[in-house]
């Protein structure tokens, strides 16, 4: 059975629009897809304990994205890992934000929250936010429960 150039037409258009949508999927889920030229600026902060955070990671205030995680290391002068965050320029956040690393969900991702503070100063890119709650590691919370309990 042979089919007219139409419908061939029309069924390769439908697969190619499959291939688009998978692809804009896969943009998304990576988190790749926000690759704007949005004004930004960078802020570092120092965490003893990072868990399993990683670069492109989200950063939220009050549950809405401003910004993502663009690098990680360890510095070795103050024993911590430094964290580059990259935040969208429209939110000015004071100097005395708390950073903390939260788990969304049981075992989801790991991104940081940032708390607001109330000074008048803001952050401007380079400076550095010194107040932070590193990663709660759900072994070591298992580890010290099971002590607790042998303890007694």
């Amino acid at each position: 059975m042979r089919l007219s150039k139409t419908t061939e037409i029309m069924v390769g258009i439908f697969v190619l629009l499959g291939f688009i949508a998978a692809f804009l999927l896969a943009l998304n889920v990576t988190n790749l897809g926000n690759l704007s030229s949005k004004q930004s600026y960078d802020v570092k902060v120092y965490f003893d304990n990072i868990g399993d955070l990683r670069t492109r990671a989200k950063i939220s205030m009050s549950g809405v994205k401003i910004g993502r995680v663009s690098r990680i290391a360890y510095n070795q002068e103050r024993g911590q890992a430094e964290v580059t965050m990259t935040l969208d320029s429209q939110y000015k956040l004071s100097i005395d934000t708390q950073a903390s690393i939260y788990t969304a969900g049981l075992l989801g991702e790991q991104y940081i929250s940032l708390e607001p503070g109330a000074e008048d100063e803001v952050l401007k890119s380079g400076d550095v936010i010194t107040l932070t709650q590193s990663a709660m590691v759900l072994e070591e919370i298992i580890g010290k429960v099971m002590v607790n309990l042998t303890s007694k």
